[in-house]
């Protein structure tokens, strides 16, 4: 009951794009972009040396441990909530930078793929990348595969703590993005041009 939730929460705080910052771009990854400890800012600091490890990793940190509790332990139904949710909540509240972590979002992608394999992070990402490619406010196309997630949980039937799960996940990106939802939806430039033609 408490072991699980422990080691996901411990797993999500782990800070690996700042650590990578350091170790590969000799910077503070904090220094950039938007000021989030978050794997889109080791990726601006060090590129893809940077970037793709630390995204890998604060992917991995969400799915090792929601998978083995779910498939290796078999721990399920309300019992599977809190150790959903706690990679989440270390990631990014995490008390290795004064519980001021990241956005969270890859590793959403990792305690979906815990929870369902590929068909939650399937789903969220293609929206996701549909999102990014039609509008510029990304908080926005976070919330868009958000949703979409939903519709397909709600698709599949699922139980009432894979709701609860979702309900949470997504309070915690709400929370997270708060500042860039302020930001009104706005159609990427080709698509504005797009959309001038046909008026």
């Amino acid at each position: 009951m408490f072991l699980w939730p422990l080691l996901g929460f411990l797993s999500g705080s782990l800070p690996f794009s700042v650590w990578l910052g350091h170790l590969i771009a000799r910077a503070d990854v904090r220094c950039y972009g938007d000021g989030n400890p978050g794997a889109t800012n080791a990726w601006r600091a060090g590129g893809w040396r940077a970037g793709v490890p630390a995204m890998l990793l604060d992917y991995l940190k969400g799915a090792v441990p929601v998978a083995l509790a779910h498939f290796w332990a078999d721990i399920s139904l309300w019992a599977l909530v809190p150790v959903a949710l706690a990679p989440v909540l270390g990631h990014a509240f995490s008390p290795f930078l004064r519980f001021r972590g990241g956005k969270a979002v890859a590793t959403t992608f990792g305690i979906w793929t815990g929870l369902t394999l590929w068909v939650g992070p399937t789903t969220l990402g293609l929206t996701l990348a549909l999102a990014v490619a039609l509008n510029s406010a990304d908080a926005w196309s976070v919330m868009l595969g958000m949703l979409a997630l939903l519709v397909s949980l709600l698709l599949q039937q699922a139980s009432a703590p894979f709701l609860a799960v979702w309900a949470g996940n997504l309070a915690v990106l709400i929370w997270k993005h708060r500042h860039g939802l302020r930001t009104p939806v706005r159609p990427r430039p080709w698509l504005r041009n797009v959309m001038r033609r046909f008026r």
